[in-house]
């Protein structure tokens, strides 16, 4: 009788054959397409993020009043227009607000909903940040790509440091059942560069890290050391955008909840589960005897209640 994990990774195996498009991408994932492809300044990627997180109301604005919500200079936001592709801040925001038209003619009628409350309105915004990432999985070629590319890394370093540390652990756990050598760094400064070049030093080629706000310089700083050492860099982050995405090699964004007082990773979570889906999907027959094993070790010493 197989295991459960092991019931769920053969039958779930993610498809390497591409979906049916949905009927239209979400907005966020419209505009960081839009503002993915140029290379941004930070005072650019400040107008980028917040377009993405306003897009229905800063979509109506004027080049002051944008200027002003984003913290920039009028100048700075021309400037950013021409970076991403259009004439003038004027192309730019006519294409913004077809985006967020089409996003509130979608949208349920608001007089005929209860107003939410606070609970309710971070899990509707969990939410969206889970319909978002079933968008981005209508093709899930990349994921599959990076699971294989991080199941024949032996060793594989797993990194998240300060609150990204307890997501780098849930990873780790889980991939050491089907991995057989996986190390997770959850301490930055000199630790984790030692760490980062001795897995190097053992034949590593990729490492996973995770970086949640508030984004540490220390994992900037450990990326940057990975990278040197000649390992490639698998990123799951909230932003597409920024200094932490442009020294990943393949970056996963994935939303958070930030209605409450601590954000919450709902998003992230499944991004990370479905990575180590296609790990498991990379290697059948490893994943199937390291399951079987681990099992047994499970059964021998009485790891867990009998439900």
């Amino acid at each position: 009788m197989p295991s459960p994990q092991r019931a769920r990774a053969q039958a779930s195996a993610i498809s390497s054959g591409k979906a049916v498009p949905e009927a239209e991408a979400a907005p966020s994932s419209r505009l960081r397409a839009l503002f993915d492809g140029p290379r941004l300044s930070p005072g650019q990627r400040r107008i980028a993020q917040y377009l993405i997180e306003h897009i229905t109301e800063a979509a109506f604005l004027s080049i002051t009043d944008l200027a002003d919500r984003a913290g920039v200079s009028q100048p700075s936001v021309t400037r950013f227009a021409t970076a991403v592709g259009f004439s003038g801040y004027p192309a730019l925001r006519e294409r913004l607000q077809s985006i967020a038209l089409s996003t509130l003619a979608s949208a349920p009628d608001a007089a005929e909903e209860a107003r939410p409350n606070e609970l309710q309105a971070a899990v509707d915004s969990e939410i969206d940040n889970l319909e978002n990432l079933r968008r981005d999985f209508a093709d899930p070629e990349r994921v599959i790509e990076i699971g294989r590319a991080l199941s024949q890394s032996t060793p594989l370093t797993v990194l998240g440091l300060r609150i990204s540390g307890s997501l780098a652990e849930y990873f780790a756990y889980a991939a050491r059942r089907i991995h057989p050598d996986v190390r997770l760094v959850t301490r930055g400064g000199s630790v984790a560069y030692d760490a980062l070049l001795q897995s190097r030093e053992a034949g590593g080629t990729w490492v996973l890290a995770f970086s949640m706000p508030r984004h540490a310089h220390e994992t900037l700083t450990a990326l940057r050391v990975a990278k040197r050492a000649g390992l490639r860099v698998a990123l799951i982050t909230d932003l597409a955008l920024g200094p932490l995405a442009d020294e990943a090699d393949v970056a996963f964004a994935s939303g958070t909840g930030a209605r409450l007082v601590f954000d919450s990773y709902a998003a992230p979570v499944v991004m990370s589960a479905a990575l180590l889906q296609a790990m498991t999907d990379a290697d059948p027959e490893r994943t199937q005897a390291r399951l079987d094993e681990y099992e047994q070790g499970a059964e021998q010493h009485a790891f867990f209640l009998k439900d």
